[in-house]
């Protein structure tokens, strides 16, 4: 069976590997132990570079990293970067329409009140310097 995301672009088994290791935050060095005492990191290395990878062994791997062979042999990051570009995009222009709401303009009414709220409390700084002038003259 062959593993193709597109005509032109084949799934890398190895590299898919890599991936979900570092996304589990395992090191090379860790996921060799848990293959067995023939593995060490430098092992594991030229695995990631792999195209294939054989079936036997890819399903250790899977149990080792706890995810499906499934996932490392069908993974398809331009095909993943793709939908979640496109999700991004549907969502930002989702939520700029509904209730007319733009983070833009979310964002400036956020500043002008800060700002409105700093202009209060500095005209309230100068009364009370004031205040404060005017007992000091008393004395």
């Amino acid at each position: 069976m062959t593993h193709t995301a597109t005509p032109n672009h084949k799934i890398h088994e190895g590299r898919n590997v890599k991936r979900f290791r570092e996304m589990l935050g395992i090191k090379q060095d860790a996921l060799a132990a848990d293959l067995g005492d023939d593995w060490n990191q430098q092992k594991i290395s030229l695995l990631e570079q792999k195209e294939i990878i054989d079936a036997p062994l890819l399903a250790k791997i899977s149990a080792a990293l706890k995810i499906p062979v499934e996932a490392i042999q069908n993974f398809d990051e331009e095909q993943a970067v793709n939908v979640i570009a496109s999700t991004f995009n549907d969502n930002a222009q989702v939520g700029a329409v509904i209730n007319n709401y733009n983070p833009v303009d979310a964002v400036l009414k956020l500043h002008e009140e800060k700002i409105a709220l700093y202009e209060r409390m500095l005209k309230e700084k100068d009364e009370m310097m004031v205040r404060l002038e005017k007992l000091i003259e008393k004395k």
